[in-house]
């Protein structure tokens, strides 16, 4: 008979044998097909999975049978997890950021709903602020101007809306599962009521005041700016040394400086914030020293003499006099070009890192010039209006030069060096690049600006305090986080909630037009909150005052009975930052405070920061237990991903090209606390670790079929060994894995995963079980206890992987034969899997772990024999192999194993000393032409002259079920 050659999977030759029949003639036979004695794996899971196409469709059964609903009432009555979900602009498609925080927050909520929680899922959108103020008037050009407010408004809304669905549909198709038919809106009537009614209530308790201060302005869009808009980015400014005359009694300085004439020097990289100027700053505790140059005294920080020496061009300066700075207090200076005084300031703010220890302050153009020019009685002036023009502004003395009148900052620049240059005050300029703070949104440079704004003190009833002592509660991840926090909460200024936009709440406050007294009577503007809720807050800007206030309200200052209303909206981080007090309701079913925020490191002066504040202030404490950092989306190289440089990659194209549960792979792949990196040569990786993970259930889900695991399984007391061993490595998988999506490490969970199918189960137990699942009779106990070890691996592996992988998962789960959704399933119990199995089997599991470790040193050898062309398959080989110690007792033990463990055909063990010795030959005795191994009793059965007694046995046993 010639020579077969077939492949257990997928047999391509057809094998034929005879079996004799006494009652048949001699010589005739019954032909059996010895490829039917095969027990191939069948299943209609399929090797490709065409994600692209079959994603979908999983969709749709989800919203047919509305899953999500199904979870809910899975776990009704269970302890709750909330995760809050902080809501992304309704500005664009979805980026790569977005989709990854998604898709970490969708891993979060399943792996607790799988834990056992009732986690429901409600995802909310920003609808408010710039960004989309920004593009509507884009879109709407010079229509704008002919627009009623509340028409603009609507235009806003009506885009918002359009960008909410788009993205809804984007988080969808990633696999994410919500409420989504019910999302929160910041531009919905219940939601801009909670804003209204959040600033009514810090209003009422004493919090919010109106005043004239510096704030991060945009001169672009002529707003005020939070300072999570803004971005510090490269720029190149005049950098200048300028001399101020010292007109006060230098002797009170120091003996020394009697008559002499004395000059301080400022140096500052804002050359038109001069015309502003009111005071010099000094440290009190540093060492100044006064030296004279050509004549002229100059006093410069001691430490910094050097370099303002070479910068200025001083030659051999000569020192006059030391003191401290505190003997520069309410010394006065001359402003340089104006009539007016500069007053000698101390200020703990002044360093020796540049300059020349004595800081330029103009209090209307800085926020430590601000609050220092306030404890020395210094008016806040500033000359620039809200486009950055220079006009004649009341407040301080001297009248600036019309050459500056009209001109923008950046024009002033100039303009400002050639009339100091003029005067004889400019020692020095040099251009110097630098970070600058940008607009986040227009990224143009921007300016601090003095204007009448709304603040929430931060030190007004120790709201300060209270804000650090509810970050000091939160679980912080990574726990750097909680410095970083306190860190911003502990110097921040008071908070500017207002803004001079439309599209967004409005500051409910209403004015007396005859003295200008705010109305901020409680009763009244809860009745604003109350319309708000039933029209929304378009209402604002649809009536006048006369028609939003109670008939007879009138003003308790001067007794007037006309108002007109404040123009400002609020912040929109005070929008999203009140997101917790519309979501985390009764009617919503979702407790306050939440267990966990998670966003990107922005958030730790954006929503995270607002958010605790809201919370601090109106509920007393922080509104989430945990809050967690997502790092930025890299490309492959580790640079952030702009379209200028071409190397964006959408999830839309991910998920074109390879499917969603790719992006979700690759989301569990990385450690979600530090920057993340995706490329294509990434993403060629992660298909082909998907394609390997597909291919573990494949193989599982093709030895189960027809195993019916109530009728068909082996007691674990009974099952083989090796069965035993693989499934307390299961039982241990599962322990970590649990753990790990506890603590939300799912690289951990991804990466053990990864490890346990590609190692423990293709590479060995697969490997070695495939003779047993396909050449063993179709009922055999053997066979049908591998197959039970493959049902609880199948059953807890699915559920482990289903919170990553939740399409693919869900396609296994109906391919188990399983009613329902994975989804609604429970995380598998450690014990699930070792059910059964006693200490004592545990004991022997530890014989397993040593042999696995022979089996690795025989499979070196096996390979040196392979490429020395001693064998060419496995199959051919004996293995010897000589051991010494306790390693001797244990291999002869386990000898009959040893072949399917190494998957030859021989193996003999003897006793010699030294380390293990490995030897391969070749295998003496015929080739069995059904299970391929070599042996002495093929043909032992006459009446299946080709293969061997086993196999004789397995095809009897099978032909007489």
């Amino acid at each position: 008979m010639s020579e077969f050659k077939f492949a257990l999977i997928g047999v391509h030759s057809r094998l034929n044998a005879f079996v004799y029949d006494k009652d048949i003639p001699e010589m005739e036979a019954k032909p059996v097909d010895l490829k039917q004695t095969i027990n191939l794996p069948k299943t209609g899971f399929a090797m490709k999975a065409n994600l692209p196409q079959a994603e979908p469709k999983l969709l749709e059964r989800w919203e047919r049978e509305n899953v999500y609903q199904q979870i809910r009432a899975s776990r009704a009555g269970r302890p709750t997890y909330i995760l809050h979900d902080g809501p992304p602009y309704a500005n664009g498609r979805i980026h790569m950021g977005t989709a990854f925080n998604k898709v970490l927050k969708d891993f979060i909520v399943k792996s607790k709903t799988m834990a056992g929680f009732d986690s429901p899922y409600v995802p909310g959108w920003d609808c408010h602020g710039l960004p989309i103020e920004t593009r509507v008037d884009n879109d709407l050009g010079a229509r704008k101007a002919q627009m009623a407010p509340a028409e603009f408004r609507a235009a806003c809304r009506k885009y918002a809306e359009k960008y909410v669905e788009l993205q809804r549909q984007d988080f969808k198709r990633l696999g994410v599962f919500g409420r989504w038919e019910q999302p929160y809106l910041t531009m919905s009537a219940d939601y801009q009521a909670v804003i209204a009614a959040a600033f009514v209530e810090f209003l009422d308790r004493g919090y919010v005041y109106k005043g004239l201060k510096p704030v991060n302005w945009c001169l672009f869009h002529r707003t005020a700016l939070a300072e999570a808009e803004v971005e510090y980015e490269n720029h190149t400014s005049p950098s200048i040394w300028v001399r101020f005359p010292l007109v006060s009694d230098p002797a009170k300085i120091h003996p020394r400086l009697q008559g002499r004439k004395v000059y301080g020097v400022i140096w500052t990289t804002t050359p038109w914030t001069i015309p502003a100027n009111m005071a010099i700053a000094y440290h009190p505790k540093f060492e100044y020293s006064a030296v004279e140059v050509n004549g002229d005294v100059y006093i410069v920080a001691t430490e910094l003499l050097k370099i303002t020496a070479e910068k200025t061009g001083w030659t051999n300066p000569r020192a006059v006099a030391a003191f401290p700075g505190a003997n520069l207090e309410h010394a006065v200076f001359r402003h340089p070009f104006l009539e007016r005084d500069s007053l000698g300031i101390l200020a703990d703010h002044v360093t020796l890192e540049q300059g020349t220890g004595a800081v330029h302050t103009a209090p209307g153009h800085g926020q430590e010039d601000y609050v220092v020019s306030r404890q020395y009685g210094i008016e806040t002036y500033c000359p620039v209006d809200a486009a950055g023009r220079f006009y004649h502004a009341e407040g301080a003395a001297g009248r600036l030069p019309e050459e500056l009148i009209g001109k923008s900052v950046w024009e002033a620049n100039p303009v400002v060096i050639e009339i100091l240059r003029s005067r004889g005050s400019l020692l020095a300029v040099e251009k110097l690049a630098h970070q600058y703070p940008h607009c986040w949104r227009c990224h143009k440079p921007t300016i601090f600006r003095a204007t009448e704004q709304w603040f929430i003190g931060m030190d007004l009833n120790h709201f300060r305090q209270d804000a650090l002592e509810a970050i000091a509660k939160v679980r912080w991840m990574p726990e750097w986080g909680q410095e970083r926090i306190s860190n911003m909460v502990a110097a921040r200024p008071d908070w500017c909630i207002s803004r001079q936009r439309l599209w967004g709440v409005p500051i409910i406050v209403f004015y007396c037009d005859q003295c200008r007294t705010p109305l901020t009577d409680r009763k009244i503007l809860d009745g604003i909150v109350d319309l708000f809720r039933r029209e929304t807050a378009d209402v604002w800007y649809e009536r006048d005052a006369r028609d939003l206030l109670p008939a007879g309200t009138i003003c308790t200052k001067c007794g007037g009975g006309a108002f007109s209303k404040e123009t400002d909206i609020l912040d929109v981080w005070f929008d999203s930052g009140s997101s917790h007090l519309s979501v985390l309701t009764e009617d919503n079913g979702l407790r306050w405070p939440a267990d966990l925020y998670l966003e990107g490191g922005d958030q730790y002066r954006g929503w995270f920061h607002s958010s605790l504040l809201v919370g601090t202030g109106i509920r007393g404490g922080s509104p989430y237990h945990a809050c967690a950092l997502n790092g930025w989306v890299l490309d492959g190289e580790g640079r952030a991903m702009h379209k200028s440089l071409g190397n964006t990659i959408e999830p839309e194209e991910v998920i074109r090209h390879h499917g969603a549960d790719i992006v979700r792979l690759w989301a569990a792949s990385v450690d979600f606390h530090e920057d993340v990196r995706i490329s294509e040569t990434i993403l060629t990786r992660l298909v082909d670790a998907y394609r390997k993970l597909r291919n573990t259930f494949r193989y599982l889900l093709g030895n189960l079929d027809r195993f019916d695991p109530a009728a068909d399984s082996v007691p674990a007391r009974e099952m083989h060994q090796l069965d035993q061993w693989i499934l307390l490595r299961a039982e241990e998988l599962t322990l970590r894995c649990r753990a790990w999506y506890e603590n939300f490490e799912f690289h951990r969970v991804y990466q053990a995963l990864y490890a346990f199918a590609t190692v423990d189960l293709s590479a060995v137990y697969f490997d070695v079980l495939k003779d047993r699942l396909y050449t063993s009779a179709t009922r055999s106990h053997a066979r049908r206890s591998a197959q039970t070890a493959l049902w609880r691996l199948a059953q807890a592996l699915v559920r482990l992987v289903a919170p990553i992988l939740t399409f693919t998962a869900e396609d296994v789960w109906t391919h188990l034969g399983q009613p329902g959704s994975v989804h609604t399933a429970y995380f598998p119990e450690p014990a699930e899997l070792s059910e059964g199995i006693g200490d004592e089997a545990r004991k022997r599991a530890e014989n397993w772990d040593r042999l696995m470790v022979v089996r690795d040193d025989v499979l070196k050898s096996l390979e040196i024999a392979r490429n020395e062309k001693l064998i060419g398959a496995p199959l051919e080989a004996r293995v010897r192999l000589s051991a010494d110690g306790d390693l001797y007792p244990l291999l002869a033990q386990y000898g009959r194993e040893l072949p399917a463990l190494f998957i030859v055909s021989q193996v003999d063990v003897e006793r010699a000393e030294g380390e293990l010795a490995v030897k391969v030959e070749r295998a003496g005795g015929r080739k069995c032409e059904r299970c391929w191994k070599y042996t002495n009793d093929v043909g032992a059965d006459p009446r299946f002259p080709t293969i061997c007694k086993p196999c004789a046995g397995a095809v009897d046993e099978m032909l007489n079920e």
